[in-house]
């Protein structure tokens, strides 16, 4: 849900994405164009007008002859009268059979659903290839189109060379993919990136623009880390030039380094802003913020990292942090107790916080009422 320039809200819900305005008034409720299904997580109100949603296929004949509806790995653009421009098919620009995140998932965290009982268990590559073997398909973590190996929860587009910034959480990726479909730059460890993925990853520099000391998974004596099963990866546009671009995103921090902690209580999140150099193909981390707040900040799944233009400050929203379950019953002693923060650009500490009780939301965000009422307000 986002507010869009003119003051009107956008969202979408299963198989409809709707504009509506503060009063409630619908401006369009829409379905799904033909062939595409399963709104979720993302939709983008782009420069050029058009809109950027997050789908998958109704109907994808794999290359083993088999039909199945895709998971939350398609993007489509329409016009802003609901006409499709075009289409980012996923399973076509990525490998969808690169396993080395999926494997490294706490499965009782998988995004929409949380479920206690697998808290702390992985996937093997035997659970893997079973899957495929059985034919098991659907909304399920695995490999290959027809199962949720991308999941896909942010996609941002980026006017100054008509391309698209996903977050691919399954993937624990950052990805920059051009309207060629071809791959711009991935922001993630390297570990299990074939060729010609491999060729697109970005190499990690300090403030001096010196290549940083880093294996497959991790940075060596550096705060610099990836991102793990993140969400909301936005271009902050007015600090961004057509070479040289900051992008903002939440890194909820399961599967850190492709690997579960011995103590669950070693999980932490982050709120990360990098600035990518499309020329030299590097990536340097400028601030960071949530490592120090250990596990009583970290928020598994959802969240988000915004960056405000108006106050030069940066929101971020930890949105299921505190949240508690009886890891016997899989019931929940506690419901999550959100952190909303506020920083001023660059700041160490927010210059405010809220922390809501018994209680979460998918995602948090600045609501301009004045816009709303295109200024008119009495």
């Amino acid at each position: 849900l986002r507010q869009n320039d003119d003051g009107a809200i956008t969202w979408g819900y299963g198989q409809h994405y709707v504009k509506y305005d503060i009063m409630g008034r619908r401006i369009w409720n829409r379905p799904l164009p033909y062939g595409y299904n399963d709104f979720s997580h993302t939709m983008d109100a782009a420069q050029n007008g058009h809109y950027f949603l997050r789908v998958a296929s109704s109907n994808l004949k794999r290359s083993d002859g088999r039909h199945v509806r895709t998971v939350r790995d398609m993007i489509i653009e329409v016009d802003c009268d609901g006409n499709v421009i075009d289409e980012w098919r996923l399973w076509d620009i990525l490998d969808p059979y690169r396993d080395t995140a999926i494997k490294a998932l706490d499965q009782g965290a998988v995004c929409l659903n949380i479920d206690p009982k697998l808290a702390g268990q992985t996937l093997s590559a035997s659970d893997l290839q079973k899957l495929d073997k059985e034919g098991h398909f659907g909304d399920i973590v695995g490999t290959g189109p027809g199962r949720n190996w991308a999941h896909v929860n942010s996609v941002d587009y980026d006017p100054t060379d008509d391309s698209i910034i996903i977050s691919s959480r399954h993937q624990c990726a950052v990805i920059k993919i051009g309207r060629d479909k071809k791959v711009k730059w991935i922001l993630g460890g390297s570990r299990g990136w074939k060729t010609p993925w491999s060729d697109a990853l970005l190499t990690p520099v300090d403030a001096h623009g010196n290549k940083l000391q880093c294996g497959d998974a991790s940075c060596e004596k550096t705060d610099f880390d990836w991102t793990w099963t993140q969400h909301t990866a936005w271009r902050i546009d007015s600090k961004s030039t057509k070479d040289e671009i900051y992008v903002s995103v939440f890194d909820n921090g399961d599967g850190r380094a492709f690997d579960q902690p011995p103590l669950p209580d070693m999980k932490y999140s982050r709120a990360v802003i990098y600035k990518i150099d499309q020329k030299k193909r590097t990536v340097e981390q400028v601030w960071e913020y949530g490592k120090e707040r250990g596990h009583d900040w970290f928020s598994p799944v959802t969240s988000l990292v915004e960056y405000m233009p108006d106050k030069d400050s940066v929101v971020v929203y930890a949105a299921t942090a505190g949240a508690n379950y009886d890891l016997k019953t899989g019931g929940l002693t506690s419901a999550p107790n959100p952190y909303l923060d506020e920083f001023e650009w660059g700041a160490k500490e927010p210059a405010v916080e809220i922390q809501f009780k018994n209680t979460t939301g998918y995602q948090a965000f600045a609501f301009d009422v004045a816009k709303a009422f295109n200024g008119k307000l009495h």
